[in-house]
Formats: structure tokens, sequence, C-alpha cells
């Protein structure tokens, strides 16, 4: 059957004004998923990565890694991230998500998880997108990933943790506190497998992070 390897990009500069770029140790856990990746001989029929620089800073890494030609990375804007300041700030009214970050993490964390719920159950009319139309982008997305995959192809996909979560939600058809679960514990090039089967998309497994299950690189699972 047709594999999907479903990426979430690198650790970011959480906490920063600029939350869109690959930390140095973003950067050094993308090259060690592309050693794995090259290690189990992957070679990607199609290849996709949102339009974030730390979505496509995270496919570049781990495909030059590799030796794999990265001329056929595709831009898929369906694979982007929802809008995480503008959440936040249609929850709180307009607060400062960086102050927060910076002065109460495990606060601010409580106040994204209780946004997310509410944008999910359409609670916050002020934001660019309704939770429909963010699943209905992500699926759009990852059904043009999956095109012309024949059998034994793999394709990689680079995305981000919301977008991820939502996604396995749809497959799973599970409700949209987990789907939000899902999205706060996937790890850092955390990766999931996703058997194409017909029409439909199945989980074969979830938040992969074997690249960084070694004794000397355990401080390399990160989160944000």
């Amino acid at each position: 059957m047709p594999l999907i390897l479903l990426v979430r990009h690198a650790q970011a500069s959480f906490g920063t004004d600029d939350y869109d770029r690959l930390s140095d140790l973003g950067r050094q856990q993308s090259r060690w998923l592309g050693e794995y990746f090259k290690a189990r001989g992957l070679q990607f029929r199609n290849i996709y990565a949102g339009s974030l620089v730390r979505q496509q800073d995270t496919a570049r890494e781990l495909l030059s890694t590799m030796g794999h030609d990265a001329s056929g990375l595709v831009t898929h804007d369906g694979l982007n991230e929802y809008r995480g300041e503008a959440l936040y700030a249609a929850y709180t009214g307009g607060a400062d998500p960086v102050a927060q970050q910076r002065s109460d993490f495990k606060g601010y964390w409580r106040i994204f998880r209780a946004a997310m719920q509410a944008w999910a159950e359409g609670r916050l009319p002020d934001m660019p997108e309704t939770w429909d139309q963010f699943g209905g982008r992500m699926r759009s997305a990852l059904g043009a990933a999956a095109s012309g995959l024949e059998r034994n192809d793999v394709a990689l996909v680079v995305s981000s943790g919301g977008a991820i979560g939502r996604l396995l939600g749809e497959i799973t058809g599970a409700p949209s506190s987990t789907a939000i679960e899902f999205n706060l514990q996937f790890r850092n090039t955390g990766f999931c497998e996703l058997v194409s089967v017909g029409d439909s998309l199945r989980v074969a497994s979830f938040n992969n992070v074997p690249h960084l299950e070694f004794p000397d690189r355990r401080h390399a699972i990160t989160y944000a």
C-alpha cells in the first residue's frame, strides 16, 4: 500500500518575536530525521510542505541530509498551521501571546487549550477561518500529496502539529477535543505513517521519533 510520512516541523523559535524560524536544535532534529529516513532506504515519489518557513526548512534540511533531490518539493498552503496569534487574541480579547509565554509558560498553554476548544465549537467568530475550513484544506492538501501514488510508493509531507492533529481527528472520527490533544502532544520532527487504502487514509503509527530515542539525544525531544 502507498505510504505517507506526515512530519511535524522541527523546533521553531517559541517565545520569541518570530516563531516561524527553526532553532539550531530544530535544524539538527531535521538532519537526524533525514539520517533515519536514509537508513530506511526511503525514496519519495511525492514531496509536499506548507509555505511556512519552519515547514520549508525542515523539509529541505532532511532532504539534503538524505542526498534526496529537493527540486520536486511542492509547496501547498493547505498544510499551513492555523493562525495561533489570531486564535489567542480572539479568545483573550487581544492579549500578547509572546508576553504570556515568557511570563507564565504553563498558564499560556492552559489558555491556549481553552481557546482551541472554543474555536472548534464555533465560539470565536473573529478567526480567519473556521474549524471546519481548517480541516477541509488539510484534507485537500493530503489528497494532493497522495495523488498518483502506486503500490510501495512513499510520500513525504511536512506540516505542523495543529494541522496534523486536525487531520488525524478526521481520519479516526475523533471529537475535536481529541484532535486538540493530538496537536498539543505532537513532538518536533515526530511523524505519522498513513497508508492509503482506496480513497481513504488509515493511521499506521503516530508521533514517532526513533531518530531522537538515544540516550544522548533525549534532550532533543521537544514540543514547541
